[in-house]
């Protein structure tokens, strides 16, 4: 079989019109002609970190939309399955994704629970860790949250990383905002990556301690701009990946829209398609194809690496995309799930007055990060929302066990009424809602607990539920279908005023207690800066 096209040659540095020979899976010779036809041929496009349970989707169905943007190849923590189902949950995915053609690696999660500061629903300790690389299922040891920990010399961390290092796989990394005399601690552990970086000063810090930096453009994090400029300076150690990718946007594109982007931003073509592809291939051992005589047949056919638009993908010589779609499908899937808490009533949620003064989180379109303002917390007796002045309330239920759920107040929703709910809450997915009346607050926690997991809208009589069968994190369905049903349940909650892009997207950040400053766990209110516990009454300490 034999294809031809402009080769975009990343080693030589060169495009020519050349001719491509496939032959069991593996280019067996690569001809350069005096023409070809006005068509691009790419090494497959690899996202250097995501999380597929992310997108809501099973890696299967991701998979299917994958290859329509040309990526053959993801490097995957599944961290999010692995803090509801453990062990379980992991194997889950790799046996789902064992019937694609797409390669994932997926990683040995180092931090399940994510904190002790919250209920998950598994452990995965050294033991598992261990368990994970030595029966190949998992090929590195994912993004080492545990920073604190890693400095520190806590005894469990680092006996993780050993493992990690005695399998020979590397070890990603995660530590926003670490500098100094601790980012060095932290790198010299065996820490080889980090994909948290929001500003040009703290990459260049990374890279000097060791690090390579992954550039990060999904839905909840956009940092490609302000670290594009990391491209002229230090190419060779730069990846590109989406980390959380939801529906909507992952039905439009994944990494070829960012190659796109920086190509106009006047990136240079070698060096930008290098950080999507041998970059990420020879950091983590993938073995992807990069358009030379005796690799694997991965690549793509683009109409013009300036838009990127993909004609074909190819992965070990088979075409897997013919330009309209996937050759192949997802096939069955077998659910896993962990749903073990009752209903909750209205007196549940009440807020009782234990000061003049009080904490609410604040939450800000687009960022991870949260605030802390201090308010009054009223008059009465009993502490109420106050819509007007977009103060919330916000609750999360454990949904592993029978236990009393959290509550505090929160601002940014804007909601005038109604209230919102979701099984999708990082990173250990209890259950999370926002709203004006307990109520409503009630029914929509309650939706999502009958559903064994979901998102939920209500307002009065009124409600909708996107149900995630999946280990409440996931659907069965194709990514087209989910994103239609996302947008749709979004929209439902911009008309009860709520003025965020992606309102379920930030919600299911409220509870991420390792991203400072206030977040809400299923047994408090955090302070994400000094990784304790604070009280919802400001007089209380």
């Amino acid at each position: 079989m034999k294809i031809s096209g402009k080769l975009i040659d990343l080693h030589l540095r060169r495009i020519y019109s050349g001719e491509i020979t496939v032959s069991n899976g593996r280019i067996t010779s690569i001809e350069e002609k005096g023409s070809a036809p006005e068509v691009y041929i790419i090494p497959g496009l690899i996202d250097a970190h995501v999380h597929i349970e992310s997108s809501m989707v099973t890696p299967s169905h991701f998979a299917v939309t994958a290859v329509r943007h040309g990526t053959v190849a993801v490097v995957s923590d599944p961290h999010e399955i692995a803090n509801v189902m453990g062990v379980e949950g992991i194997h889950f995915m790799t046996d789902n994704a064992a019937g694609v053609p797409v390669r994932f690696l997926f990683g040995a999660p180092s931090c399940v629970p994510a904190t002790k500061f919250e209920s998950s629903g598994a452990i995965v300790g050294a033991e598992e860790i261990e368990g994970l690389l030595q029966s190949k299922r998992t090929g590195y040891l994912a993004e080492m949250m545990n920073f604190p920990g890693v400095i520190n010399g806590d005894k469990e961390v680092i006996k993780k990383i050993k493992i990690a290092q005695n399998a020979g796989v590397v070890i990603d990394g995660h530590a926003p905002g670490l500098t100094g005399e601790d980012l060095r601690k932290y790198a010299s552990a065996g820490i080889s990556t980090d994909h948290e970086c929001s500003t040009l000063e703290e990459a260049q810090e990374k890279i000097v301690a060791g690090m390579k930096i992954l550039i990060r453009e999904g839905s909840a994090a956009k940092n490609l701009e302000a670290l594009a400029p990391l491209l002229i300076t230090n190419p060779e150690k730069i990846m590109l990946c989406s980390d959380d990718l939801h529906p909507e946007m992952f039905e439009k594109g994944h990494i070829n829209l960012l190659v796109a982007r920086l190509l106009a931003m006047g990136y240079d073509i070698f060096d930008v398609l290098r950080s999507a592809t041998v970059n990420p291939s020879n950091h983590y051992s993938l073995g992807a194809g990069l358009l030379r005589e005796g690799d694997r047949a991965d690549f793509i056919v683009v109409e013009d690496p300036r838009t990127m638009k993909v004609l074909q993908t190819w992965i070990e010589g088979n075409l897997v995309f013919d330009g309209k779609k996937a050759l192949f499908g997802p096939g069955s899937v077998l659910r896993v799930n962990k749903f073990n808490c009752s209903r909750i009533v209205p007196r549940e949620i009440e807020v009782k007055k234990g000061g003049p003064k009080m904490r609410v989180i604040t939450a800000t379109n687009g960022e991870l990060w949260t605030g802390c303002d201090i308010v009054s917390s009223g008059m009465d007796a009993v502490v109420h929302t106050r819509p007007e002045e977009d103060i919330l309330k916000i609750v999360v239920k454990e949904r592993y066990k029978d236990a009393p759920p959290s509550v505090g107040f929160i601002r940014g929703f804007a909601l005038g009424h109604g209230a919102m709910a979701t099984s999708v809450a990082h990173d250990s997915h209890n259950i999370i809602a926002v709203g004006v009346s307990d109520r409503d607050i009630v029914t929509a926690v309650n939706m999502v607990s009958d559903a064994g997991g979901g998102m939920a809208v209500v307002a009065g009589q009124e409600s909708d539920i996107l149900r995630l069968p999946v280990a409440g994190i996931m659907s069965d369905m194709p990514v087209s279908a989910m994103a239609a049903r996302y947008l749709s349940l979004s929209e439902t909650v911009k008309n009860l005023g709520c003025r965020l892009d992606a309102p379920f997207m930030t919600l299911s950040f409220m509870a991420l207690l390792v991203i400072p400053e206030l977040k809400l766990s299923d047994k408090g209110l955090f302070d994400g800066k000094n990784f304790r516990f604070v009280p919802l009454f400001v007089d209380q300490e």
